[in-house]
Formats: structure tokens, C-alpha cells, sequence
């Protein structure tokens, strides 16, 4: 019996092509857009933790001022070199710390120039940024001690004034001195707030204070924690010694703070989340418009097929059968439409996570729920109208014109 209703109910779908796939459409809709919402947050939560953790490993940025964004410090003084040696050798649970100054400068050679970012540091600078060498080698602790014109360039840097030629042993003119390339740093690609990591020129911490900048300005000390380290307690414990090296009183403000990027990207990420489910939530109110755009078709089906059904019912059908297969009708359309719908939203999804620079991230839940969904959107608003057919009189649904 099962079988005879559902190729009724499919026969009845196939009499009206165009209106069935009409009436589908709400729910084609519906599924496609909550599942490539869904899909494209998820990548752009999993484009958010990558992007922070290229950041650097357990990392901690302290930097001068009290406010955690722009600004740059206000009147708050600068740290020091000596600063970061004080936290690397007094504060347990670390694995490196780099002090960090940056200057903007015009970068020269082989007949080309380029704008960029130049940073001073140390060596621990890498490690704490987990940046990777392509090619040539670290500073020597020489070169450090002595400020030596040297310098490790980015891909960016290296793409701009030397093409795809290997740069190591090139000299490179910063501002007014002719840094020697010893290393390309390997490419990282966009950060987290969409700069360009590669970027960047990298001299010893010395040079720049001495050669461009003319100042021992810090403006950043990088700490990687080691792992398994307490976040808390090596924030505490740097806030405390920074206290002291900065002669801060008991009831002083601190004049610095403390970033933890793991708690930036879980910030973040928690925030795409939500945007998330609230992008898929609104998606699916178009599921409910699809499922009364069914009810209202399928109460269009039993006006037109009430002779029909009062011929069957007249015959001895049972009311059961009739509303079986009135109800089969809604659940295959709206099967079929979440089925069509689920086609067309991996289709999307995989273009639009390109063109968004987001990875794809299949989520087989989030296609079983949406599909499951769709079938008791029509097993819902399909319930009413069947039940409409199903209990006609046969009498005057035989006297229906």
C-alpha cells in the first residue's frame, strides 16, 4: 500500500513539473543558504585561529599604555632591550622572549624600491613568531652585539625588488645604510587583521636604534610562553617584575598591558561563532516561508482533485490512504528540495571559501540536520492540507465542479 501511494503521490508531482519545482524553491532556498552560511562561518572561524596562531606560539605581547588597541602607548615610556632580558631570566614557564622596534622606511636595490616595514630585534624574534627561513641564516651573536648591517627580508620584500633571484648576499639600502641580506624569511601570508606578514625587513635590534632610528625606543616586548606553561601566572609574574623595572607604586595604574593572543583568537573566534548562528537562523526563516508556500500549494491541490478524491474515497479508500498520500506529496517536494538545496550550497560554499580566502570545511551534521529539517518542514505544513482531503465527503466532493 506504501508503495502504491508513494508513486500516486510521485505522479501527481511529475502531472505539474513547474508548479512542483516552484513550489520547492523556498525550500532550495532555505537549505542552500543556512548550510553555506553555516559552512563559510566555520571556515571563517578556522581562517581566525590559524591567522592568531601564526602570531606566534603561547604568545604574550606587552606593550607600553594602558589601552589594549592603538594609540600607541600615549605619554606611557618605552621598554627597553634589558627588559626583555629581565622577563627571559626571571620569570619561569618561558621560552623566548624578543624585544620588537619598528620604523617605516624606503627599502633599495637592484634598481627598484619598495615601502615597508622595518623591525629590530633579536634572533628570539623568530622563535617567538614562529617564522621559518627559506634561505641564508640567523644573525650571529656578533652581529647583534655590534649592530652590524645585516638584514633577513620577507617574501614580499624579496618579490617586490628582486623577483624570483636568490637574495642572499644581495645588499639592500635601508633609509641611509646598505644592509647585507643573510636570510629570506619564509612566506606567512595575510595576518589576522589583513596585513601582510611578509612585509618586512629584519635587522638586528641595535642597528635600527643606532642606524635609523636614533633612539632605544622598544615598542613591543614578544614572550612565548613554553607549553603547558599557566598563562595567568607568567602574566602576573611579568606585570609584577614590569611593576618594579618601571618604579610603578603600589596604587600606580599599570603603564602597560599585557596581550594574550590565545585569548584574542578564542575571543574572536567566539564572535565569529555567534555571527554564525545568527547568519544561519536567519537563513532559516526561509525554510518556514517554503513550508507555507507547500501548505498553500498543496490546499490548491486538494480544491483542484476534489472530484478525485471523492472518487477514491466513494470506491473504498480509506481517509488513512488519502492522507498518506497527500502528506507523501509535501515530504517528497520538500525532500527533493532539500536534496537540490544541499547540491547548490556545497557548490557555493566551495567558490565562495576562495574567493573569501577561507578554508571549506565539510560539516555532515549541518547537511543531515538541514535535509531532516526540510522533510518535516513538509511533513508539518503538509499535515493540514491532507487532512483537509482526507476527511471530504465523497458525496459533495463527487458534486464538486
Amino acid at each position: 500500500m506504501l508503495l502504491n501511494t508513494l508513486l500516486l503521490a510521485l505522479r501527481s508531482i511529475r502531472r505539474n513539473l513547474l508548479r512542483s519545482f516552484l513550489t520547492m524553491l523556498g525550500i532550495v532556498i532555505g537549505v542552500s543558504a543556512v548550510i553555506t552560511m553555516v559552512t563559510l562561518g566555520n571556515g571563517a572561524t578556522m581562517a581566525v585561529q590559524n591567522q592568531i596562531s601564526g602570531l606566534g606560539t603561547n604568545l604574550l605581547q606587552v606593550r607600553p599604555g594602558q589601552r589594549m588597541m592603538g594609540g600607541g602607548g600615549g605619554g606611557a615610556p618605552a621598554f627597553k632591550g634589558v627588559d626583555a632580558d629581565a622577563i627571559a631570566t626571571q620569570i619561569g614557564g618561558i621560552a623566548a622572549v624578543a624585544p620588537e622596534a619598528r620604523s617605516s622606511a624606503t627599502v633599495v636595490a637592484n634598481g627598484r624600491n619598495w615601502a615597508t616595514s622595518v623591525i629590530g630585534s633579536t634572533n628570539a624574534w623568530l622563535r617567538t613568531g614562529n617564522w621559518k627561513l627559506a634561505d641564508g641564516r640567523v644573525f650571529s651573536d656578533d652581529e647583534l652585539r655590534a649592530g652590524a648591517a645585516v638584514c633577513l627580508v620577507g617574501a614580499t620584500v624579496r618579490r617586490e625588488l628582486f623577483a624570483t633571484r636568490p637574495v642572499v648576499g644581495e645588499q639592500l639600502r635601508v633609509k641611509q645604510i646598505s644592509c647585507e641580506i643573510v636570510g629570506l624569511l619564509a612566506s606567512k601570508g595575510q595576518g589576522s587583521f589583513g596585513n601582510d606578514q611578509d612585509d618586512v625587513v629584519l635587522v638586528p635590534l641595535k642597528t635600527l636604534q643606532r642606524r635609523i632610528t636614533g633612539n632605544t625606543r622598544v615598542n613591543t616586548l614578544l614572550v612565548s610562553m613554553t607549553e603547558g606553561s599557566d598563562a595567568t601566572r607568567v602574566k602576573s609574574g611579568i606585570t609584577q617584575l614590569l611593576r618594579e623595572r618601571r618604579k610603578l607604586a603600589e596604587g600606580d595604574e599599570d603603564n602597560f598591558n599585557v596581550l594574550d593572543t590565545k585569548q584574542l583568537a578564542e575571543a574572536l573566534s567566539g564572535t565569529t561563532k555567534v555571527m554564525t548562528m545568527l547568519l544561519g537562523a536567519v537563513a532559516g526563516v526561509s525554510l518556514l516561508v517554503g513550508g507555507i508556500g507547500i501548505m498553500n500549494i498543496m490546499l490548491v491541490s486538494v480544491t483542484e482533485r476534489t472530484r478525485e478524491i471523492g472518487l477514491r474515497l466513494a470506491i473504498g479508500a480509506l481517509e488513512r490512504e488519502v492522507l498518506l498520500q497527500f502528506l507523501i506529496e509535501a515530504v517528497v517536494l520538500s525532500s527533493l528540495g532539500g536534496l537540490i538545496g544541499i547540491v547548490l550550497a556545497t557548490g557555493a560554499s566551495l567558490v565562495l571559501a576562495q574567493v573569501m580566502e577561507v578554508p571549506y570545511l565539510f560539516n555532515l551534521w549541518v547537511n543531515l540536520l538541514s535535509f531532516a529539517f526540510s522533510a518535516g518542514i513538509g511533513v508539518v505544513f503538509g499535515y493540514f492540507p491532507a487532512r483537509r482531503a482526507a476527511r471530504l465527503d465523497p458525496i459533495e466532493a463527487l458534486r464538486h465542479e
